[in-house]
């Protein structure tokens, strides 16, 4: 283990799991990462291998079961995932925040139907709040599901779904006036509906198309879709925890969870960067000798590993916060916004460090400059962080005038 990022009063079981998934990663991931990402290609014998190590039910419970281990745990194991390839770590995120939704709002039948078997990686989940025109606008969603009988049927197009081919089960956020008078609160009119369907692409079944994968500029390997419904039917114990107008709450409180694995994303990738970086500059000979012993390198090694430790330490506490049972709104948005930033900063500075080389496929550092804006942007932009952070701070030390 490096000196950087390490994490105090972790049990013995924490740390024989995050050596085993580090070790993976070492082994199994990082030497395959960039070839899979320029082809961006899935990464099945990856995905394959984190199901024999039971990282699909890491988080839930035994009696379902999974490993039943906490936030800071999974988080944890995230950081080293993204270390190794992020996109890896976003198939296991969207699955994670539709189980840990399951977990704490679900029905007795609903647990006992999809637990189990996402425990094991055989179901596997996405999660869909945002629409084509309204980017974080959540408020803002014009999918609707209406009652029919014993079903609703849901109409709308969804954007930004990770997972979208891959998962069989979705967790989609929609619009459902059923007992919810006109005029009231656009967030307490918002359902969950869980929504089973066929891995693949194109109409999946009657009612629900996943068009393609849409083509980025990184976070490749991991299919990331639209999703179309156009009368699709869907029984009525499928509203998650059985009663409409929770949606909203329920998307939240699993983006909690989804912020500190943005984060966890962030320390990882930015602890890859500097390990490249410090790597790279002890190799480079500029002017008589190793670039690592100009001052110049070492300033920027500097900063680089600062800002690492930073992070990691504010995912932590984020971390840990969630897992105690408080609110922990503030931490997981401060923590998110922090882990991305420098992300961003120390990819750059590592990008730098490598000078003309940096800019060559054949180099890993390229593949990581293409992914870290994704972190800037996903579970939340930095503004969207900033206004929750700033209405929370405002809450907690309001004016006594």
């Amino acid at each position: 283990m490096t000196r950087l990022a390490q994490t105090a009063g972790l049990n013995d079981i924490q740390q024989e799991i995050l050596s085993t998934v580090r070790d993976f990663v070492d082994k199994e991931i990082i030497p395959v990462a960039t070839q899979l990402e320029h082809r961006d290609e899935y990464p099945t014998e990856i995905v394959e291998g984190l199901k024999e190590l039971g990282l699909f039910g890491l988080m839930i419970p035994e009696e379902y079961g999974g490993l039943g281990e906490s936030l800071l745990t999974y988080a944890l194991c995230v950081e080293e995932i993204a270390r190794g390839w992020m996109s890896v770590s976003g198939i296991i995120n969207t699955h994670f925040i539709v189980a840990y939704m399951l977990k704490q709002h679900g029905t007795q039948e609903q647990k006992d139907t999809f637990l189990p078997r996402m425990a094991l990686g055989e179901v596997r989940g996405a999660f869909s709040m945002s629409e084509p025109a309204l980017g974080s606008d959540v408020s803002a969603i014009t999918s609707k599901g209406v009652r029919d009988g014993d079903e609703y049927v849901l109409n709308g197009q969804k954007m930004w779904l990770t997972n979208g081919g891959t998962s069989s089960l979705v967790a989609v956020l929609c619009r459902s006036d059923e007992g919810h008078p006109e005029g009231t609160a656009p967030h307490k009119s918002m359902t969950t509906f869980l929504v089973e369907k066929e891995p693949g692409f194109g109409e999946v079944q009657p009612g629900l198309t996943i068009p393609g994968k849409i083509d980025k500029m990184g976070y490749k390997g991991v299919d990331t879709t639209e999703l179309i419904m156009d009368g699709l039917r869907i029984p009525a114990n499928r509203v998650l925890g059985g009663t409409t107008g929770r949606g909203f709450y329920q998307m939240m409180d699993g983006v909690e969870v989804g912020r500190v694995n943005v984060a966890a994303r962030g320390c990882g990738v930015a602890q890859r960067a500097f390990e490249l970086g410090v790597s790279y500059a002890q190799q480079r000979h500029t002017f008589g000798k190793p670039i690592a012993q100009h001052q110049a390198i070492q300033f920027k090694l500097a900063e680089m590993a600062t800002k690492v430790e930073a992070a990691h330490a504010m995912m932590v506490n984020a971390a840990r916060k969630k897992d105690s049972g408080e609110r922990n709104d503030l931490e997981a948005g401060m923590a998110k916004y922090l882990a991305s930033e420098y992300c961003k900063e120390v990819v750059e500075d590592a990008f730098r460090i490598h000078g003309g080389y940096g800019f060559s496929k054949e180099y890993e550092i390229e593949r990581l400059y293409r992914e870290a804006p994704m972190l800037l942007i996903g579970e939340g932009t930095a503004e969207i962080q900033k206004m929750i952070i700033g209405r929370r701070l405002l809450e907690e030390y309001r004016f006594q005038g």
